[in-house]
């Protein structure tokens, strides 16, 4: 797992750590030592942590003209135990929400499992953009994942599913990534 690092294309387009409006502004990275892990296995130092154990993320991009924001994730999220969810919806979600972020790219592509809790974090996240037109994309989830959060009924506040894990993000740029969920949702 330390060999995965968040998507780093775009950092010519948007760093978190420099965008005085983002959680993470003014965080330090450390490239020679890794001293996050989930479970046993350290993963790479550039991940973020939100205060979850087993749950991280990268903000690889933001747009404010256009109110998105693209995170994305790595490991195991874990609402059952750790309350994962709560993390990333106090920790990141509400903060962007406060400049205006209305609509959401959840990148899941390492996220391995899903553990669910109560949808309570999951339906206060849709209250607060639904009224702003706002929506929330989880994109190349796994199908277990999927079968789980569908299992709970996360897809009354979630756009997740077979539209959105054929999309070969990595090969596109943020707009037309956003422009072509948009389309979608």
């Amino acid at each position: 797992m330390h060999d995965i690092e968040p998507y780093f294309k775009w950092r010519d387009q948007y760093i978190s750590s420099e965008d005085d409006k983002s959680p993470l502004y003014g965080r330090q990275y450390n490239e020679f030592q890794y001293t996050q892990k989930i479970y046993n296995y350290f993963i790479h130092p550039q991940w973020d942590n939100m205060g979850s154990p087993t749950l991280y993320l990268k903000i690889i991009y933001v747009d404010y003209t256009e109110q998105y924001s693209i995170i994305e994730l790595i490991g195991e999220w874990n609402d059952c135990i750790n309350n994962d969810v709560m993390y990333l919806k106090r920790e990141i979600i509400d903060y962007q929400l406060k400049s205006g972020i209305n609509k959401y790219i959840v990148l899941c592509d390492h996220v391995l499992n899903f553990h669910s809790g109560d949808d309570c974090y999951y339906e206060e996240w849709y209250d607060d953009i639904k009224d702003e037109d706002g929506w929330i994309a989880f994109i190349n989830t796994r199908e277990h994942v999927i079968n789980e959060m569908n299992s709970v009924r996360l897809g009354n506040y979630i756009n997740l599913g077979e539209d959105f894990n054929e999309i070969e993000w990595r090969t596109l740029k943020p707009k037309i990534m956003f422009n072509l969920i948009n389309e979608y949702i």
